[in-house]
């Protein structure tokens, strides 16, 4: 959209829900930013042993003991979104977490599900570590329940959008996107192309992730993508790597002609997005473009 004023398709982003290691919400997080807070942190070794770490592997000379640690992944209010305990319960708190931050975004623009006409989901989330280390290991809750209905009524990630929108009864497009690291902001630009189509007439879009068992290092092994001490120097001269993290956002958008319509609170216009992809221009699969780099 290079050189044109033209605002007919511009994209109001009139709700924010998140709750992210060291900020439970939008300004919170906005502030971290500011002030330069880093909400990778160090892990004790209580920490540590708690998590299931063993004395010879957090003892080793490549173990970094630090981690993003997002404080409060096992709390939910499961009769608010109309659960019983037991289905929260075999619910991975990864869709339990993006049910969360879906209302925050809702609420925090001031509306209701039913007021804003037809909403639709853009979603994805991280493996379903909850399943195979809490669920399947409990054999008598497998045999009573079957696998079938643990799988399916919220541990698939296939099934991430579609229970938000069972739960807050919302008529639009329900769509789960899988783009690895870019999966939140691909499910914004596939929102955002919904709303100038006609398809929908707002959005909720974003993502989750939530590393168990939490509060875990990991081992440094030279060449791969992680930290060699746990600090990540995004866009710096110094950066050396990556550390993976736990958390959840979501973003309600709405068409900016209907924002400013009907008063909405305004965070950000969104312009205009792209997509693609790097193809094989690249030293390895898990590497990214030289040219795209530079």
């Amino acid at each position: 959209m290079s050189g044109t004023t033209d605002s007919s398709h511009d994209i109001a982003v009139v709700g924010i829900g998140l709750d992210l290691p060291g900020a439970s919400d939008a300004r919170q997080f906005w502030d971290n930013l500011r002030d330069g807070v880093e909400s990778i942190r160090d892990l004790t070794p209580d920490e540590l042993a708690a998590a299931g770490e063993s004395a010879a592997r957090s003892g080793h000379p490549d173990y970094v003991a630090r981690a993003a640690v997002l404080d409060g992944y096992d709390q939910f209010d499961a009769e608010f979104f109309g659960l019983s305990p037991k289905d929260a319960a075999v619910m991975d708190p990864q869709h339990r977490k993006f049910l969360e931050a879906c209302w925050h975004a809702i609420e925090d623009a001031g509306h209701r599900p039913d007021n804003l006409g037809a909403v639709g989901v853009w979603a994805g989330c991280g493996m379903g570590s909850y399943f195979s280390v809490n669920i399947c290991s409990n054999r008598d809750l497998v045999e009573e329940t079957g696998m079938f209905l643990l799988r399916h009524t919220g541990n698939d990630k296939d099934f991430l959008s579609t229970r938000a929108s069972h739960i807050f009864d919302l008529r639009g497009p329900s769509v789960s996107v899988q783009t690895a690291c870019s999966t939140s902001l691909v499910a914004v630009h596939a929102a955002c192309q919904a709303l100038n189509a006609g398809d929908c007439d707002a959005a909720l879009a974003g993502g989750v992730t939530i590393e168990l068992p939490q509060g875990r290092g990991y081992l440094y092994k030279a060449n791969e993508i992680l930290s060699p001490d746990g600090h990540c120097r995004a866009f710096d001269h110094r950066s050396e790597g990556t550390v993976f993290g736990s958390g959840a956002a979501v973003v309600l958008l709405r068409r900016l002609s209907d924002a400013i319509a009907d008063g909405d609170h305004i965070w950000a216009v969104i312009k205009g997005s792209a997509i693609n992809n790097d193809g094989s221009g690249k030293a390895g699969y898990l590497a990214p473009s030289v040219e795209g780099q530079a």
